[in-house]
């Protein structure tokens, strides 16, 4: 049974179940919870917008993942862009990755985006590139496993994590409580996990089973009904 171990709680969360398209051409599902939508305005299309607050104070998208190890998680890659007043911080926004030792060990490891080193400092109002958190320089957070540490470079996490199932991805804001104002938001799009791109733009199929009504146009206006939002799709307008 697939585990979802997060640092919050989602008791009464908002979830919505996707279906999307991706570099592919296939579908892949995802769910977002918290304070999380679908919307215009991606790097093209349309974009994820991630938002922490008073309440419930996360928002997040669980992806489906295909069976794997940590070993065999090959990347984790997004764009992101924070609206003017907002920046990375409070290990805000980050990667969660739920693994398993199938012996008792279980927790999430933690793989924060932002400049190094201390992942604040995001720029605002432009979309910026991760590229491969799991490659380079960037340290990833293994403290809640045993033997793990706040800052474990990524080929001692494999040492002693690699044969660890992988139970669930998501990724995650929760950091208002790091700003002045209380609030922390940002958009995301192209998503990389293990190489399947989620790109968050829909397709006529998505309208279907009252999907229509959690979808929006290129204005961001929402549809009258199932037809409406299928004869959009299905023009590509």
């Amino acid at each position: 049974m697939r585990k979802f171990l997060t640092s919050f709680a989602l008791v009464g969360a908002f979830a919505l179940t996707v279906a999307i398209g991706v570099a592919s051409a296939s579908h892949e599902s995802f769910t977002l919870f918290g304070d999380a939508e679908i919307v215009t305005g991606g790097n093209p299309g349309n974009a994820v917008q991630l938002r922490s607050d008073a309440d419930p104070g996360f928002g997040g998208i669980d992806f489906d993942v295909a069976a794997m190890t940590f070993e065999e998680l090959e990347s984790l890659a997004t764009d992101y862009e924070f609206e003017t007043d907002d920046s990375c911080g409070g290990g805000s926004p980050r990667f969660q990755v739920n693994v398993d030792s199938g012996t008792g060990d279980t927790g999430n490891i933690f793989v924060y985006i932002g400049p190094l080193p201390n992942y604040t400092g995001c720029p605002p109002d432009m979309w910026v590139p991760t590229g491969d958190l799991l490659e380079g320089a960037n340290p990833i957070d293994t403290s809640q496993l045993d033997g793990g540490t706040f800052y474990d470079p990524y080929a001692a996490a494999v040492a002693k994590y690699g044969d660890y199932d992988v139970t669930g991805v998501q990724l995650v804001v929760d950091g208002a409580w790091f700003f002045a104002d209380g609030e922390q938001t940002v958009l995301v799009d192209n998503t990389d996990i293990d190489g399947t791109i989620y790109t968050y733009d829909a397709t006529k199929d998505d309208c279907k089973n009252g999907g229509w009504m959690d979808l929006v146009d290129d204005d961001g206006e929402a549809f009258k009904n199932q037809g409406d939002c299928v004869s959009h799709f299905a023009r590509g307008t």
